[in-house]
């Protein structure tokens, strides 16, 4: 199994910034992509940034020119540096990973909470 493990959420102004971070542990020599996913309350949840073993990048359109995401592929660990942030920004924000060798397993983290005030 794989256990994810979120931090760096909390309360910002907008045009402020946040960095999230997001540890795995377990059996990870298999993922593939890492990715940060957010949901805001009585909303889908939808993908806001992808990054693949190779460090291929994906972004939602809402964040592009403002969000990165990065990998630290000896620790396992997935970042999101956000900036600009605006109000529409505020979710809970999730860690996810996935492994696509052997099957297709998705793996998510507990969240964390960020909140952008206008």
């Amino acid at each position: 199994q794989v256990q994810l493990v979120e931090s760096g959420g909390g309360l910002v102004q907008a045009g402020g910034s946040l960095r999230l971070s997001c540890a795995a542990s377990g059996r990870i020599s298999s993922i593939n992509v890492m990715g940060w996913y957010r949901q805001a309350p009585g909303k889908q949840r939808e993908m806001v940034a992808t990054i693949s073993n190779a460090g291929s990048t994906n972004y939602a359109d809402s964040v592009k020119g403002r969000f990165t995401i990065s990998r630290d592929n000896v620790e396992t660990i997935v970042y999101l540096q956000m900036n600009s942030l605006k109000a529409e920004d505020t979710a809970v924000y999730y860690c996810n990973a996935l492994k696509l060798v052997g099957g297709h397993y998705d793996y998510w983290g507990q969240g964390t909470q960020v909140t952008v005030s206008s």
